[in-house]
């Protein structure tokens, strides 16, 4: 018999909390001319309007409604209106080709889409293409925009004359509220429905101290995409706790993001490496330029943080760099990297091993590093398997999808990364599985390799991919982007590399190129990189 109330785990019950306790509380957007300024009160009476808006258009519980949008807090309010009033909110990826784009929507059958007004070329290249979607509706600064979308409908206007005042509908816990699709990089990209009930417990669990660690004085920056894997979970842990949050809209380059941090005093910021490389590089061209005194914490993820970013932000910054992985399969936290109190008394070196293995599992999560016969491997920091996790806010299948053996073995996840769990309990991501190098039978991570020769000053990027060879089958090859002006040779980055790897290890040749091609989340695009190689010859 149970002794416990059964209420519903549902998003409303959080978001709710914002308007509610801080409703004086700003909210921050930067557009490319001006900033914009309001609080969790008038987005909690936008987000009713824009509800009583969508039922006016035949919005109903479980539709699909897309944005195709920057950080905003226009965003926000899709982000509170579309999930509380029973709809699915599907966050299209800007950087999507336009085939994908359309496969998506599609795929989706998305029924509204919502579009930032200086986006709008990118999405008109699918006029007469996806037939399920009724409306399109502009998030215009101006009101006056132009489109060959017909009827289109301006936001303002749309939400302009509607009522603040809409009751959230009932809703089963179990009922979906997001979508996102992966981006695709095998085969068609693939869907991953969010449940309330998942992302409830994901943005309780993710705010927990040892993990994202909000709290009410915080400021928060999300640079971290909203088409992204919800943001990991930012915005919706800062309706809940009632944080200011600061939105960057379009200008996330490294002078905009500085702007920002000095001007609303941010304090807790989350975003991919290749943004806070160019952070760095902004601060080293210009020292004392910005106070960023206020930061106290930088998560990373999407993909390893450099060793050297990592130790360069705390040693000039001061704050806490916290390495964190996941995907869109995981909603997406799965393990961030907090040092337990003991490691605070190690040495430096030892510390920096440790922030740059991708963490501690969250709890309520299991991960497992199977070897190739399925056998648990050890936890000693070099045993490598493939990484499997399970957990309430983990898929357990594809959107229009029933799961297989191969991605969904027993009810778990296979992540299809390669990692190592050390005695301490800290996962790394050896590799992705298609990116490891597999030499004469023994397995590179090229991941390993990429970290170090970020670590040579001079250098600002670098993959590092699986070459042909006729002897030894595969054979590292290094793609090495230096920083502007700085010359650097094969042989320094060999004899840098030949401290810390043995021989076998080595890439057996460096090249130098202008830059290093991105996925559409800001990951290195390996597979471009490959076929670019495709060719190459192996000295020897």
């Amino acid at each position: 018999m149970s002794t416990m109330m059964n209420t519903p785990l549902v998003m409303s019950t959080l978001m709710d909390r914002g308007p509610m306790l801080s409703p004086d509380v700003e909210i921050v957007t930067r557009f490319r001319d001006r900033i914009h300024r309001t609080n969790y009160a008038e987005v909690g009476k936008r987000a009713r309007q824009l509800a009583n808006a969508l039922t006016k258009l035949g919005v109903r519980e479980g539709d699909r409604i897309a944005t195709f949008a920057w950080n905003t807090y226009r965003h926000l309010e899709l982000y509170y209106a579309v999930p509380c009033m029973g709809a699915v909110l599907h966050t299209l990826n800007l950087r999507l080709s336009p085939a994908d784009l359309e496969y998506i929507v599609n795929h989706a059958e998305d029924k509204i889409i919502f579009v930032d007004e200086d986006l709008l070329p990118l999405l008109e290249r699918l006029i007469g293409k996806i037939p399920t979607v009724e409306q399109i509706v502009v998030l215009s600064n101006s009101g006056e925009f132009r489109t060959a979308f017909p009827s289109a409908l301006d936001y303002e206007k749309l939400i302009a004359d509607e009522s603040t005042e809409f009751t959230w509908p009932a809703l089963d816990e179990n009922a979906p509220m997001g979508l996102c699709y992966t981006s695709g990089t095998t085969g068609k990209p693939k869907g991953v429905m969010y449940t309330h009930r998942s992302n409830y417990l994901h943005t309780i669990t993710g705010a927990l101290p040892d993990l994202m660690g909000l709290q009410r004085s915080d400021v928060v920056m999300a640079v971290v995409p909203m088409f992204h894997a919800n943001a990991w979970g930012m915005p919706y842990s800062g309706m809940m706790i009632g944080i200011k949050q600061v939105f960057p809209g379009p200008m996330m380059d490294g002078p905009s993001i500085c702007q920002l941090i000095q001007d609303e005093k941010v304090t807790f910021t989350a975003g991919v490496p290749t943004i806070w490389l160019g952070v760095m590089n902004e601060l080293r061209q210009n020292p004392g330029k910005y106070d960023l005194s206020s930061l106290n914490t930088m998560v990373c993820g999407g993909s390893a943080p450099p060793r050297a970013l990592i130790d360069w932000f705390e040693t000039n910054l001061g704050i806490e760099f916290v390495q964190a992985w996941g995907m869109t399969e995981t909603s997406p936290l799965g393990t961030v990297t907090r040092l337990k109190p003991k490691i605070n008394n190690w040495s430096r070196e030892r510390q920096l091993d440790i922030k740059q293995r991708a963490g501690i599992c969250a709890p309520g999560l299991e991960l497992r590093i199977l070897d190739a016969n399925d056998q648990e491997v050890p936890h000693d920091g070099a045993a490598m398997g493939r990484l499997l996790i399970r957990g309430p806010w983990i898929a357990s299948t594809y959107y229009k999808e029933g799961p297989t053996d191969e991605k969904f073995p027993g009810g778990w996840l296979d992540t299809g990364d390669v990692a190592t769990i050390d005695e301490e309990g800290y996962m790394a991501i050896a590799d992705r599985s298609k990116d490891l190098i597999k030499s004469g039978g023994e397995w590179i991570s090229s991941v390993d390799l990429e970290n170090a020769i970020m670590a040579i000053p001079g250098v600002a990027e670098a993959a590092v991919i699986a070459a042909f060879h006729p002897k030894w089958q595969e054979r590292p090859l290094a793609c090495v982007v230096p920083h502007p002006g700085v010359t650097i040779t094969r042989d320094e980055i060999i004899g840098h590399l030949e401290k810390q790897f043995a021989k076998w290890w080595m890439p057996d040749e460096v090249v130098f190129i202008e830059s290093i091609p991105k996925t559409s989340v800001g990951k290195f695009d390996k597979k471009v990189l490959r076929a670019r190689f495709a060719d190459f010859k192996l000295p020897g």
